[in-house]
């Protein structure tokens, strides 16, 4: 086919939708008219053996979590995605239809989030499969929401449940080393179907943004859970000069990630504030709003913004005070 054979083959299936996109892929280069919006842009590079492990990562679901985990990051800064690149490095093991299944899954998180695919670049690649990214979206003036701007007494605010991410990858990685090398052996998922697809198949929380435009609250801070709980909220005390108190009890878990903590013989807060991957948002509000927030569904409210003189800290269920460290997942450490 040719590179761009290949390139008109795989995203010819990809209908504009956004009338901020004037013109996508075809040409040089995508043009973008936003008007009175301001522009978002973010990029993601995922490394095949750093970032995924194709031994328990089917292409369709690598594609759409490449798409997601950007999306992601533009809802981080209450902002809507629109328009993506991708580009790829491919070695020479991987067939057409491979890279049919990849771009089917970036297709589909597209359509689930109404995002335009513009363009991209391919090449071939020394060292296996490499996908790379960037996502524009757009924002109103004066309601988007950066990681700097918490404030001393503001409520502590996340989305979701926290840690299947992480107890999903544990599992698919044990069941790996099960049956690796095993011919006709299958592992058996029954049951733990919910941690299996917050691994592979995550969700960006657009929903939240949106539903935080309802009720007409713009967070005074604002980041994606992707390296563990622990590590985003420390970002956020330190570039808003403040610290934190966050209760461990107030922390949202499901009922499986603890059953599966419980069978890995792991400590369940630490799961829940490290494992990371989970792409809920973390958020901070005003103390005013607290009767608000305490009874929003999908919303829980875990503490609270302090005086930085204070740190940041997590009051235990026995009422004892623990520093709070970044022990999230970071892909340049040995």
């Amino acid at each position: 086919m040719g590179e761009f054979g290949l390139i008109k083959h795989l995203t010819e299936n990809f209908e504009l939708k956004n009338p901020s996109t004037i013109k996508g892929v075809g040409d040089d280069a995508a043009i973008l008219d936003y008007k009175d919006k301001q522009v978002l842009v973010t990029t993601d590079l995922l490394l095949e053996g750093v970032h995924f492990d194709l031994t328990y990562v089917p292409l369709k679901h690598l594609g759409y979590k490449s798409a997601i985990v950007n999306f992601s990051d533009i809802c981080a800064m209450n902002g809507y995605p629109k328009q993506i690149t991708v580009s790829l490095g491919v070695s020479k093991r991987f067939s057409v239809e491979d890279m049919e299944e990849l771009y089917a899954g970036i297709l589909l998180a597209c359509e689930a989030y109404g995002v335009d695919l513009v363009g991209g670049d391919t090449s071939a690649s020394m060292t296996g499969l490499t996908i790379s990214i960037t996502c524009i979206g757009e924002g109103e003036k004066g309601k988007i929401v950066k990681r700097s701007t918490a404030k001393d007494t503001d409520l502590i605010c996340v989305s979701g449940d926290l840690g299947a991410a992480y107890m999903g990858l544990l599992l698919l990685e044990r069941e790996k080393r099960v049956f690796n090398g095993k011919d006709g052996v299958q592992p058996d998922f029954a049951g733990k179907e919910y941690i299996i697809e917050r691994q592979l198949r995550p969700q960006a929380r657009m929903d939240i943004v949106e539903k935080l435009a309802r009720i007409n609250v713009v967070p005074t801070s604002m980041m994606d859970i992707s390296d563990g709980l622990s590590s985003e909220l420390l970002h956020i005390c330190d570039q808003s000069g403040v610290g934190c108190r966050i209760y461990e009890e107030r922390i949202p878990i499901d009922y499986l990630t603890a059953t599966m903590a419980e069978e890995f013989n792991m400590n369940l807060t630490t799961v829940a504030l490290n494992g990371g991957e989970d792409y809920e948002l973390l958020f901070t509000v005003p103390l005013s709003m607290n009767d608000v927030f305490q009874n929003l569904p999908g919303i829980k409210v875990i503490g609270h913004i302090t005086d930085a003189s204070l740190g940041a800290r997590i009051i235990t269920r026995d009422g004892q005070e623990m520093t709070l460290k970044a022990q999230g997942w970071n892909s340049l450490s040995e």
